[in-house]
């Protein structure tokens, strides 16, 4: 009967441990509406685990009549449970007289039971959770007993491992190196090789055993916003000796392990080509003395190494950024802007001492970044011995013009041209003795090493890490040691080698006082950042650098388009250029309306003191063009003889200098050299790689999707929807997908569809099927107009709708956060150097259009006028209204007629793009397509590095500066 099969069911579930939470039978059958029936009994039966989400509660009801109607097998219930008491189940299936089938499970060594309940419904039993043990119903459905199937047999599909690949990190701690860690995991797995932790560096090598782990997908989640190295590092005395390498490379065997990725500092990746070169001699030793088999021996006759740079002092030569460099910035700036507010209350002096032993990246870019007045740097000491003197005369200027405050950055390896030490506690004495200044000395130590890594350390690390995988599968044998750089905004390979000793020349160069070379050695930037801080760092009103009269100019500058991080950096360092110089700096308040209406100031020295580290626009700006009133326009050019024009912001600001260009002929006015600097935080201008503003965009969304994950980790299931900016371009949404940890990102380069979204949704199913209980929260970014037709609110609706119980889902719209708070760091530094190279293209092409020809023997039309009766300044060519644009490291101006070709107008953004090597990792690094559990992956990776040779190394390093490996244009979309 079916009150009899209703209490064995129930007994069934009491006897493999479940409880009874309710049992009851009802005086009258209950109509239960959910399955159209009337229930005569029913018992809800709970299995309580060591986690909520591994937790199962059943229902198991008695109704009158047929029951539920069973559509056959599609129907049935297959419950799983994941218990370490196989042996006890077998017992206890024995005992009740259940039938069951037995199946070995290759992945654990041990035994699955395959039984059914009585109501013919399928249960499993494994020593591990896996995809059988999520029940798709909380509820166990009455159905008609059918004679047992064939048992269910499992078969997996096994694949060789291309390689096993070892992690380690060494030296000191840098933030990406963790990003980086998961970039190496992931794509290892998507690869089909099998990543191993190596903890606590070449410590972890040495030591063996439990310091050596394979690493599964999920261990390495959440790693994207933690600081330092998850994996730990430590200093290894045992590895410097030969014994110790011996024994880390016996370790290395056993594991299987026939390739190695190092993230360190130059000296961990000397040590680990060191160990490569001694490859063979080792193997051969451990065969001979019997501990390893010849086969072994053969196995492993060779060792690929590659090697990624994490180090916050930037200090690899043959790199532009290494991981870690970013953040340390970031951490740098944060405490000297604090430090400025309560130096500006007391009208005080700070030394501030940052890290850089033989490297003054940090210390120069911090300098920048936040305006201070002096820097010391090991590569480019005073050139008096008597600097303590210039140092006095220069900072007391800058207080006498009216500066409440005084910033020395210091890097800790500082010296003078003799190569003694200067120190943070020296100078402060010297400040305090001779100038009378209320002095303190800030050392930032450690604190530069700590904090989340910022959004570039994140890109960098991730694609770095992706490209470590593809180099390590692209080896052969003879293929030497490699790290993973970046120049001219390229992933570079390079010999690993070769990078180091460039990198060991910097230090011999500086200790042969040799420091012309030492600058040369580092990044192409370096050197360019150098000398134009020297010019806009203090008020000179004897500057050598003043101009002869007869070529002053008067400079206005302008803001266009939406606010961007950065455009104050740019004016402030135009103002004070233009100033030294002797230039006259106007500026134009409000945008084109306020030109219109002339709003136009004289700026001095004090007007931007403060601009470095503000963001928004203090100048005003907004979106309206000139077109309506090009008359009043000309006009007030002509009235303030304003002889050249710098334009900041975005694909407004390049619309209207396109505007004004292509109406000189009517407005003799516009003829004059005319600059756009890129600032808009979508990046959607053509011409260039980077616009200010999109870092500190970029940043704020990072910042704000970590705080939102850890809010959908909380709840376990939740995924959120967030929108971000960008307009016509997915830039935004794409690179802080990748730094951010999106599961995937959706763009209007790529649109959004329904099969798109079925794909997505099937991928979240899978995942939160499979984490039991371990599910971290979720975030997907969609791009503000990535589809007229499916909305952020839409497709979180979609979401929720198709989840089938797994998950939640919410949206967050991030909106103007992004064009706000305080610039980035990278932003004011490359505001700095748009703004300097802009001053002098336009002074270079003002004084081209001063040449006045001798015309008196030339005869010209009637409507045409001679040059001598045209204004001092007059410039008509093509080429003399451009956009600034950083291509690479590089600076270059693009007439902005001949951008026209290269822009989709009606979408507002370059027909070009270079950043698609980063959409295709977000979608592998965040699983889909992946076989998580066993390796591979159905989507394809194409590897975006530019192979470099020793030879090219020299190349780049000696005369020639140059390579066109690294040129040619973005990729097309």
């Amino acid at each position: 009967s079916t009150a009899e099969l209703f209490s064995k069911t129930v007994d069934f579930y009491l006897s493999l441990g479940l409880s009874t939470v309710r049992q009851t039978t009802h005086d009258r059958p209950q109509r239960d509406i959910a399955h159209n029936a009337c229930v005569v009994s029913e018992a809800w039966l709970h299995l309580f685990a060591d986690r909520l989400e591994n937790s199962i509660t059943l229902r198991i009801i008695h109704t009158t009549g047929d029951g539920i109607e069973s559509k056959g097998d599609t129907d049935k219930i297959r419950i799983g449970l994941a218990t370490l008491e196989i042996k006890t189940i077998k017992e206890i299936l024995t005992s009740g007289g259940h039938a069951f089938t037995v199946h070995a499970d290759p992945k654990v060594c041990s035994d699955r039971i395959v039984t059914h309940d009585p109501l013919g419904n399928d249960v499993f039993f494994t020593l591990q959770a896996n995809s059988f043990s999520i029940p798709p119903s909380p509820e166990v459905k009455p159905l008609k007993i059918s004679e047992p199937g064939t048992p269910i047999e499992f078969s997996l599909e096994t694949r060789t491992p291309q390689k096993n690949i070892g992690i380690l990190t060494s030296g000191g701690d840098a933030q990406g190196m963790n990003p980086c860690v998961r970039a190496v995991v992931r794509m290892a797995i998507a690869r089909n090789c099998r990543p191993f932790f190596i903890y606590e560096g070449y410590q972890g090598l040495v030591d063996g055993g439990a310091k050596i782990k394979e690493a599964k997908w999920t261990d390495v989640s959440g790693f994207l916003a933690l600081g330092g190295t998850m994996i730990g590092t430590a200093r290894c005395k045992a590895f410097r000796e030969l014994e110790g390498r011996r024994t880390g490379v016996l370790n290395l065997i056993k594991n299987g392990i026939d390739a190695l990725v190092v993230i360190g500092g130059d000296g961990s990746l000397t040590g680990a080509d060191r160990l490569r070169a001694e490859w063979p001699e080792h193997v051969q030793a451990l065969e001979q003395a019997g501990l390893i088999t010849k086969e072994n021996a053969d196995k492993y006759r060779t060792l690929m190494i590659v090697g990624m740079v994490g180090s916050i002092d930037n200090d690899l030569a043959s790199t532009d950024m290494t991981i870690g460099a970013c953040s340390a910035l970031e951490r740098i700036c944060e405490s000297v802007d604090a430090i400025l507010s309560t130096a500006m209350s007391h009208q005080r002096a700070f030394v501030v001492e940052v890290m850089g032993r033989h490297c003054g990246w940090l210390a120069l870019n911090a300098a920048i970044s936040t305006g201070a007045d002096y820097l010391f740097i090991p590569e480019a000491p005073p050139s008096k011995d008597d600097w303590e003197a210039s140092m006095c005369k220069t900072l007391k200027a800058s207080r006498d013009a009216g500066k409440r405050t005084s910033l020395v950055i210091v890097a800790e390896g500082a010296i003078d041209r003799h190569l003694n030490p200067i120190k943070a506690e020296y100078i402060k004495d010297i400040l305090s003795t001779r100038l009378g200044y209320d002095t303190r000395v800030t050392i930032l130590g450690h604190v530069q090493r700590g904090g989340a890594p910022a959004h570039f350390d994140r890109f960098l690390g991730t694609m770095q890490g992706a490209e470590a995988i593809e180099a390590i599968l692209r080896a052969k044998p003879d293929t030497p040691s490699l790290v993973i750089g970046m120049l001219e905004n390229k992933i570079t390979t390079q010999p690993l080698k070769e990078a180091i000793e460039l990198t060991g020349q910097v230090a011999q160069s500086i200790e042969g006082k040799d420091f012309a070379r030492a600058i040369t050695l580092r990044s192409s930037a370096f050197s360019k950042q150098l000398k134009s801080y020297k010019e806009i760092a203090n008020f000179n009103p004897d500057s050598k650098m003043k101009l002869p009269e007869h070529l002053r100019l008067r400079i206005a500058i302008l803001h266009a388009g939406a606010p961007a991080g950065g455009m104050n950096t740019a004016t402030r360092s135009a103002v004070r250029l233009c100033l030294n110089r002797g230039h006259t700096p106007l500026g134009v308040h409000n945008g084109f309306p306020g030109l219109m209406r002339g709003e136009i100031t004289e700026f001095d020295w004090l007007s931007v003191d403060g601009w470095t580290i503000a963001g928004g626009s203090k100048l005003g700006t907004n979106r309206d063009q000139p077109t309506p009133q090009l008359g009043a326009v000309a006009y007030q050019l002509q009235k303030n003889g304003i002889q050249a024009l710098m334009v900041i912001g975005g694909f407004e600001a390049y619309t209207a200098v396109l505007e004004l260009a292509r109406n000189r002929s009517q407005y003799p006015a516009f003829n004059i050299p005319m600059v756009l600097i890129p600032a808009t935080v979508s990046n959607n201008v053509p011409g260039t790689e980077f616009s200010l503003g999109s870092d500190t965009a970029t940043n704020v969304i990072v910042q704000a999707t970590d705080m939102i994950k850890q809010s959908a980790s909380s709840n376990r299931r939740r995924v959120f929807v967030i929108e971000v900016q960008g307009g016509n371009c997915g830039y935004l949404a794409v690179v802080a997908g990748l730094s951010g940890g999106s599961t995937t990102v959706y763009t209007p380069e790529e649109g959004v569809d329904l099969s798109r979204l079925q794909r997505d949704i099937s991928h979240l199913r899978s995942r939160y099927t499979k984490e039991l209980g371990r599910s971290e929260g979720r975030i997907t970014l969609c791009n503000e107009k990535a589809s007229q037709i499916y909305s952020t609110d839409m497709i979180a609706k979609i979401y929720e709708a198709e989840s089938g119980g797994f998950y939640g889902a919410r949206t967050s719209v991030l909106g103007h956060l992004q064009q706000g708070g305080t610039p980035s760091p990278l932003d004011r530094c490359r505001a700095n150097t748009m703004a300097v190279d802009s001053i002098n293209w336009l002074q270079a092409r003002c004084w081209e259009g001063m040449d006045v020809p001798n015309e008196d023997n030339i005869r010209l039309p009637a409507d045409k006028l001679k040059r001598k009766y045209f204004p001092p300044v007059y410039s008509s060519s093509s080429e003399s209204a451009a956009m600034l644009g950083v291509i690479g490291s590089e600076v270059r101006f693009t007439p902005v007629e001949d951008l026209v070709m290269q822009t989709d107008f009606k979408r507002r953004v370059p027909r070009a793009i270079w950043w698609s090597a980063a959409r295709q990792l977000i979608d592998i690094l965040s699983g889909v397509g992946v076989d998580i559990e066993h390796g591979g992956c159905t989507a394809v990776y194409k590897s975006c590095a530019i192979d470099l040779t020793a030879d090219d190394l020299m190349r780049l390093y000696g005369r020639t500066r140059r390579l066109s490996k690294l040129g040619g244009s973005p990729t097309a979309v």
